[in-house]
């Protein structure tokens, strides 16, 4: 009998620096579901990648006077080698900046802007390049900071792209309660949920003046694709996925399983990615697992606020040759 089909991701990681056990976390929490799906007779998919574009990349490219794309080779070389060291066992390890990607994350943009679903709007808001993100004043602190990277977001005006998120608000939220089993932990459905009573459409480009290194809008050299249409869209692009004609990988694959990701990007994976998928009029993935953090001192590790720990450093640490004492420690003591 042929094997059933098992298909788990984690978010990629941002090619921005290199990674520390907070990311690392991740990829072993994910690596411990598919090897027990391995064991247990499926035909597993494992995949993982980096996401390579964006305005703090081109920036931190030119602190090192490099090009972004030299930068992101680098960085990108890192973490795999890390998620090799910790003896992952993924299958796909996908780059942004792959090409087949890019050319699919084009026809995506294109038809969701020839469906009526993506439009152009001049927009004013307050940008966290920490983020990668437009935030609302609910989300800063008291002193107006964002709260991951505790630094004020600048005020950007801009003509973009805009994805019609509003548009699939109740479609969603109909999905979220007709499945309780959607989001894992289950509490956290109740955050999302809260979060769609003010939601907003959402830029999907930037202005190439102010932000070059992306995929370019076809038909509109003014612009760059920004992150939700292309990061979010390499759980399908790296399987087989085409507007065109999908291929048959694609097919069998989608939708995943679980798709694992931190708490902190839980709303674009519920929200966003939800609404992108029915826009396209594909079906939705099985469970959202959203992980909690490895912290210091009660604050999110983060390569921004520079708080953090390799675990390269754990391993010579404690004169670890192999992970699996690492990997058992943060699979069974992290929330």
């Amino acid at each position: 009998m042929a094997k059933k089909p098992y298909y788990i991701t984690t978010a990629i990681a941002y090619a921005s620096g290199k990674p520390h056990i907070g990311n690392t976390y991740e990829i072993v929490l994910a690596d411990s579901i598919a090897r027990y799906k391995r064991f247990a007779g499926y035909d597993v998919r494992f995949q993982t990648g980096t996401d390579e574009h964006g305005q703090k990349i081109e920036n931190k490219a030119f602190e090192n006077m490099q090009t972004p794309k030299e930068f992101v080779d680098e960085i990108s070389g890192e973490i795999k080698d890390i998620w090799d060291l910790m003896n992952t066992s993924y299958d796909k390890f996908i780059r942004t900046t792959d090409e087949q990607h890019e050319k699919v994350v084009q026809k995506i943009f294109k038809k969701l802007v020839e469906k009526g679903d993506i439009y152009k709007h001049a927009y004013e808001g307050l940008y966290c390049s920490g983020c990668e993100a437009f935030l609302s004043e609910k989300d800063l602190t008291e002193d107006g900071l964002c709260p991951d990277h505790l630094k004020k977001p600048e005020v950007v005006k801009e003509e973009n792209y805009f994805f019609k998120l509003t548009k699939y608000k109740d479609a969603i939220i109909k999905h979220i309660k007709t499945h309780p089993d959607f989001i894992v932990p289950s509490f956290r459905a109740n955050e999302v949920l809260n979060q769609l009573e003010n939601i907003e459409d959402i830029s999907v480009s930037r202005v190439n003046s102010n932000v070059s290194w992306g995929i370019p809008v076809l038909g509109d050299d003014s612009q760059v694709i920004y992150v939700w249409i292309d990061a979010l869209s390499n759980y399908i692009t790296a399987i087989g996925y085409d507007p065109d004609g999908s291929s048959e990988k694609f097919e069998k694959l989608w939708p995943a399983n679980v798709q694992v990701i931190g708490k902190d990007i839980l709303k674009f994976h519920s929200i966003y990615w939800l609404a992108i998928l029915m826009a396209l009029d594909l079906p939705l993935p099985e469970h959202i697992l959203a992980h909690g953090w490895i912290t210091i001192d009660q604050t999110k590790m983060s390569k921004s606020l520079g708080n953090v720990i390799s675990p390269t450093g754990v391993l010579e640490a404690f004169n670890l040759e192999i992970p699996d004492p690492l990997r058992y420690y943060m699979a069974a003591a992290a929330p």
